[in-house]
């Protein structure tokens, strides 16, 4: 019995010492969300969408920085694209040779207080940032299914290394098929068209499910000639 229960408690000291929680809010502090200026405008997107989802679950709006400002933040970067992810490669901080140069992976670390995401192209970065929105409990489908979202006072992840890789079928995402009367006419009712405003919300469905195809509506649809923003 006193060998069991040496054992157990063995494995619970194994198991704390490689637990690394990173605080994303507690209370009235919310960490920073840190994205280069020199990042692809959807990195930038996703990261204000971050920011609100951090919002929804704790009811804090984390702020938006371009530079590194202080500990605690979530910094998010492209591989090659980010000043700030290529600074933490160059002196050694950041290991990316299991993603770099791969389709769509990335890499979640805590490096020095701050939880690192690295993307190897821009929507493995994009799908790295909108993981840590799923992980606090915000769901793709938050606006399309009216998916509840929880509050919470602490929200918290693993700051364990993580590697996403390449996913096994390249290409995934929706064809909107014969789009009218349902689809059409409830686009209509709430957009005015099936047009970029409509398209925006399903985009960014899209980029949260890790999706990185769509066949636009196409019977009484044309996608760029209804609505040249889309």
């Amino acid at each position: 019995m006193k060998k069991t229960l040496f054992i157990i408690s063995i494995v619970a000291l194994l198991c704390s010492c490689t637990s690394r929680s990173f605080t994303i809010a507690d209370g009235s502090f919310t960490a920073s969300i840190v994205i280069a200026e020199d990042e692809w405008p959807g990195v930038l997107r996703a990261a204000e969408d971050l920011c609100i989802d951090v919002e929804r679950v704790s009811g804090n709006l984390p702020t938006l920085h371009h530079s590194m400002e202080q500990k605690g933040s979530i910094v998010a970067g492209t591989i090659g694209h980010s000043a700030i992810i290529d600074s933490l490669i160059q002196v050694g901080k950041l290991n990316v040779t299991e993603v770099e140069g791969q389709w769509e992976s990335y890499v979640i670390e805590e490096i020095d207080g701050n939880l690192i995401i690295a993307g190897s192209d821009r929507r493995g970065t994009i799908y790295g940032i909108y993981t840590i929105s799923e992980h606090i409990g915000v769901s793709p489908w938050y606006w399309w299914a009216d998916a509840p979202v929880a509050h919470q006072d602490r929200l918290t992840i693993d700051g364990r290394r993580h590697v996403q890789p390449s996913p096994k079928v390249k290409y995934r995402g929706i064809f909107i098929n014969d789009e009218w009367p349902s689809f059409g006419t409830w686009a209509t009712n709430h957009f005015g068209g099936v047009n970029s405003q409509m398209y925006s919300h399903m985009f960014e469905l899209l980029l949260r499910l890790k999706a990185n195809y769509l066949w636009p509506a196409m019977w009484d649809s044309r996608f760029n000639e209804d609505d040249p923003l889309s």
